[in-house]
């Protein structure tokens, strides 16, 4: 078994997990978003909507398809350099979102102290973070 099985299957995991997640907070209550979304004085900065929150979870379902595809564990017809660059963009916005905006989301946020704010610092972020490097070294791998 190579390198890429083992860490490819946990980022496809872990991709289709958060696309449940999503798919749970569409159909589920109001309790189910609870620190799902940045928050000033207790308010949520906004609502999501059903769609959107289920546009989420299908692009995170298409993310775990890619990085399958280039693990390949599945033939998508797309040409393996493709995938690769399409890996490393997803992982450059994974980045981008660990990153964040500077005032309510990523590592360097300046609104801190919601419940938002905790899983971003203790989850989201560091999980985006990871998720990069996992696409990454599986794109290194199997791509260009």
């Amino acid at each position: 078994m190579n390198t890429v099985t083992p860490i490819a299957g946990f980022v496809i995991l872990v991709f289709v997990a958060l696309a449940a997640w999503h798919v749970r907070m569409a159909l589920g209550s109001s309790s189910a978003r609870s620190g799902a979304v940045p928050s000033v004085s207790g308010e949520p900065l906004w609502v999501p909507s059903v769609q959107a929150t289920l546009a989420v979870a299908v692009a995170l379902l298409v993310f775990a398809c890619l990085v399958a595809a280039m693990a390949r564990f599945i033939s998508v017809g797309i040409p393996q350099r493709t995938l690769a660059w399409l890996c490393y963009a997803l992982a450059l916005g994974l980045i981008a979102r660990a990153i964040g905006e500077f005032k309510y989301l990523g590592f360097f946020k300046r609104v801190t102290g919601s419940k938002f704010a905790r899983l971003d610092t203790l989850l989201y972020s560091p999980l985006c973070l990871l998720l990069a490097v996992g696409v990454t070294f599986v794109a290194c791998r199997r791509g260009i």
